[in-house]
């Protein structure tokens, strides 16, 4: 009979989800820089990205880049968020852009015709150019 004392994940094993997390920086003179970590997908963490962007509208600032470059994943409640903010941002005379998409979260947001709704940008950087 065969022991087995230590488990190893098998390959097609998924590992936990990483939480989302967001760190705000600012961009003199008056951009807020939200770098998304994790999967932006259902779930209270992604309730974050909302409570965030909502705070900083009710504080007048109207100019927001998601740097997307920690994320992996973007699902359909992601991609809700995403217009969802775009909007509100609208509606306050601001404008939403987003930044650092890998080619598989890229692909989603074309896909889904985020990129109609805000504009997508390499680098934050590049996002805050001419803002």
């Amino acid at each position: 009979m065969l022991a087995v004392t230590d488990k190893q994940p098998l390959a097609f094993e998924r590992s936990p989800a990483m939480p989302l997390t967001i760190q705000t920086r600012h961009v003199e003179p008056d951009i807020v820089v939200l770098e998304l970590l994790g999967r932006i997908t259902m779930g209270n963490d992604c309730r974050q990205v909302e409570w965030t962007t909502k705070k900083l509208v009710d504080e007048s600032r109207k100019k927001v880049i998601f740097d997307l470059t920690g994320i992996t994943h973007v699902d359909s409640t992601g991609i809700g968020i995403i217009v969802t903010v775009a909007g509100q941002m609208r509606k306050a005379g601001g404008e939403l852009r987003v930044a650092g998409a890998n080619q598989h979260v890229e692909q989603i947001l074309r896909m889904t015709a985020v990129d109609h709704i805000v504009g997508l940008h390499p680098t934050a950087g590049a996002a805050a150019a001419g803002f």
